[in-house]
């Protein structure tokens, strides 16, 4: 998914919702000013060494430097300061506790994504992939379970940190649909530059029907056949230690639940594509292609039980 953070126009300059479409027009509004300040001052420069004698004289004067070095800078930063804090108020307003809520946690090296109902409860698990109904505004609450982490979908909104021991919300809205990528944008050790997620926007009648059959999915058995050696496998690899597939034994908490991994855009926290041979890969060998992460790698399986195990979990949608 970094692909997606890549290209012209930048992501930063290619708002797909409001709280984005703000931060933009304010950043366009900053550059514009650089600008014409950075004209002024080549042209006071230019002046100032080769300009006639009156010029430079007026330049020189008293009358100069209180409207150049005091009146005007004075008037355009107050004037850009409350039009700024005009501008992003949308980004402070007041929760009002009827927006759509979803966790985020953040992990070493991914993120942890729970969908929650009115009264806070999660409805829904998932990782590394977060899924918004355009049109809709939504509050994500941002914590951190180890150390501090940082919350951006350029596309969508400004970052924000994720900070252990507290709760941050972020306001974020998709106006239309389409996949975004995030990243974590605070440093936080190892392979912090391979940390990111996909965020898909659908309408929002195509998000309830995916919400409906996530949650169905949920409530029910695992797919594939109880017997099936790929699900033997990865019981008996103990995968179940650290990851939960809804519907079997496999039930821990230390890395991403896989209940609908086999419908994910990514693997790794959004740096393979989906497919049975990146899955494979993963599963040997994790720390080759993302050095430092928590995964071990499973060296002592072979190429055939690698691809049972995928092919299993290829079928947990």
């Amino acid at each position: 998914m970094f692909e997606a953070l890549w290209g012209w126009p930048p992501p930063v300059l290619d708002p797909a919702g409001p709280y984005a479409s703000s931060v933009t027009t304010l950043t366009w509004a900053l550059v514009a000013m650089s600008v014409v300040v950075t004209c002024i001052v080549i042209a006071a420069l230019w002046i100032a060494v080769k300009g006639p004698a009156g010029l430079k004289s007026r330049l020189g004067g008293e009358r100069a430097i209180w409207i150049g070095g005091i009146a005007f800078p004075g008037v355009v930063l107050t004037v850009l300061l409350v039009w700024g804090l005009t501008l992003t108020a949308s980004l402070s307003r007041d929760i009002t506790g009827q927006e759509m809520r979803v966790r985020i946690t953040g992990e070493m090296w991914w993120f942890r994504v729970q969908y929650l109902d009115e009264a806070g409860n999660v409805v829904l698990e998932d990782a590394n992939e977060l899924h918004l109904p355009v049109g809709v505004p939504v509050v994500l609450e941002l914590r951190s379970a180890d150390v501090i982490h940082s919350f951006w979908v350029p596309h969508l909104s400004g970052k924000k940190d994720m900070v252990p021991g507290r709760t941050n919300l972020l306001r974020i809205q998709a106006d239309r649909a389409g996949q975004f990528g995030g990243i974590c944008a605070e440093f936080c050790g190892g392979p912090h530059a391979l940390m990111g997620f996909a965020t898909v926007a659908t309408p929002p009648r195509e998000w309830r029907q995916w919400m409906n059959a996530r949650q169905i999915a949920a409530a029910g058995p695992a797919r594939g056949a109880a017997n099936d050696p790929g699900r033997q496998l990865f019981m008996e690899s103990g995968c179940g230690a650290c990851h939960r597939v809804a519907g079997t034994p496999a039930n821990g908490l230390a890395g991403p639940d896989l209940t609908h991994v086999g419908s994910r855009i990514t693997l790794g926290a959004g740096i393979l594509p989906n497919n049975r041979g990146t899955l494979m890969g993963w599963i040997g060998d994790a720390q080759s292609i993302k050095p430092g992460n928590r995964m071990p790698g499973y060296a002592m399986l072979s190429p055939a039980e690698l691809q049972q195990i995928a092919v299993w979990l290829e079928q947990q949608k």
